[in-house]
């Protein structure tokens, strides 16, 4: 019988000669080392994602990613970043990661509060090696998944916090990752996040690059949600390079009886790609997923999710807004997955999207795959143009038309925003829509609709 073995890429080829240079140097043994390798060697099966795999069709990774970047190393920062870090955005502590490498200088580790450890996954990695290879195996619903299988294999770096039981932080602790810019480089890192049973805490994840060089981002956020513990997770992505391509993935495994909220908000994100993995590991789990994508001139933002209802008596929602013009492309994707034991689950899931001119486009793609006759889930979805009854209300009333558009835009993205509970991160999250806003303003208009 004839073996039929598929073409590489010169970027597949390039990630395999890269793996096989560094993978002895890369931290961790025995069981760690494995998982490293039995992830590369899924991987080189499947390739970079591509368009002919459903959870992929709209982002072609394969044809995005022609050629593999250096991998990212530590290095001397250049003044764009310490210009960065003077900038302090929100009360609390602040974890730096600088080209996807933990920097322990820049962080604010004498100022975390009792109960709160943090160290780099490097250093989890050689000193735990059998616990961080579990938190670092993907779940079930992902193990088709090349990008996290690259992820896994090539992750160097990134940062372990540990919240213990009963915890209840009064701050939100920030995950400050920023793109030095300074060369073209491949940065792969993975931050794991283990909140204690009855505990409660705010995780901000704000990335941001600085400098002129486009890089590929390929990084992971994971949660392990104790007991009847209380979790607020908030992504804001802007400032990207437009030929910059980021995958970032949010896992989740949802103990009983408790919550996890996650807010994202994606500005000049160059080709963007947000995939989310949450898992109902306990009964009676609650668990929402929101996100703005404001999206101009060629950027790419997907959105792709899975829910997957383990659990009797889960509770999800997911709604997703977008604002695109310019010849820009929305995407969303949503999967709820309950599972035959999973009785009196409920969810809801929502796309909206505004296109502002011909040239935009929006996919949705929603999809419930129900096995239990005793729940209540829905789906929807809608694309359309901005209100001409609110513009002429509000025109009417003596606005100009810019401002009565900001005003139409900014109800619109409103309703997400409502969902930040934290003020202060909520402030950030509104300044950066404003930002937009203001830079759409004063951009040439495309053609309108």
């Amino acid at each position: 019988m004839a073996i039929i073995t598929p073409l590489k890429t010169a970027a597949e080829q390039q990630l395999a000669e890269q793996f096989a240079n560094v993978k002895a140097e890369l931290p961790g043994a025995g069981a760690v080392r494995k998982l490293r390798e039995d992830a590369f060697a899924g991987f080189e099966a499947k390739g970079l994602p591509h368009r002919r795999l459903e959870s992929w069709r709209y982002t072609d990774l394969r044809s995005l990613v022609r050629e593999a970047m250096p991998l990212a190393r530590r290095s001397e920062r250049p003044q764009a970043v310490a210009d960065r870090l003077a900038i302090q955005t929100i009360p609390g502590p602040r974890l730096v990661s600088i080209d996807g490498i933990f920097s322990p200088a820049d962080s604010d580790l004498d100022t975390l509060p009792e109960g709160v450890t943090v160290r780099s996954l490097a250093e989890a990695l050689t000193e735990a090696p059998e616990a961080t290879a579990a938190a670092l195996a993907l779940p079930e619903v992902a193990r088709d998944d090349s990008a996290l299988m690259l992820n896994a294999a090539f992750a160097r770096d990134g940062i372990v916090i540990e919240i213990a039981p009963g915890v209840e932080l009064s701050r939100p602790i920030l995950l400050l990752g920023i793109d030095s810019g300074a060369k073209e480089t491949a940065q792969f890192s993975r931050v794991l996040v283990t909140v204690g049973a009855g505990a409660k805490a705010t995780v901000v994840e704000q990335c941001e690059s600085v400098g002129p060089a486009p890089s590929q981002v390929n990084s992971a956020l994971s949660f392990a949600v104790g007991d009847n513990a209380e979790v607020e997770h908030v992504r804001i992505v802007t400032r990207q390079r437009p030929e910059t391509v980021l995958v970032k993935s949010l896992l989740a495994e949802v103990g009983a009886h408790a919550s996890f909220a996650s807010v994202a908000l994606a500005t000049c994100c160059g080709v963007l790609r947000q995939q989310s993995f949450v898992r109902y590991a306990g009964e009676h789990s609650r668990a929402a997923l929101r996100g703005i994508n404001l999206l101009r001139k060629q950027e790419h933002s997907d959105v792709t999710l899975v829910m997957d209802h383990a659990a009797a008596h889960g509770e999800s929602r997911e709604l997703f807004k977008n604002i695109i013009e310019g010849e820009a492309t929305g995407v969303f994707q949503g999967k709820v997955i309950v599972r035959q034991h999973s009785q009196k689950t409920d969810g809801g899931m929502k796309s909206n999207a505004l296109l502002l001119n011909d040239g935009a486009t929006m996919f949705n793609k929603p999809e419930l795959e129900i096995f239990a006759d005793d729940v209540v889930c829905g789906h929807g979805a809608t694309v359309a143009q901005m209100d001409g009854e609110q513009l002429f209300y509000l025109m009417a009333r003596g606005l100009p038309r810019p401002q009565a558009e900001a005003l139409v835009l900014t109800a619109f993205a409103g309703e997400v925003t409502e969902f930040v509970g934290d003020e202060a991160v909520r402030e950030i999250v509104m300044r950066e829509i404003d930002r937009w806003l203001s830079q759409r303003e004063a951009a040439p208009k495309p053609e309108a609709v």
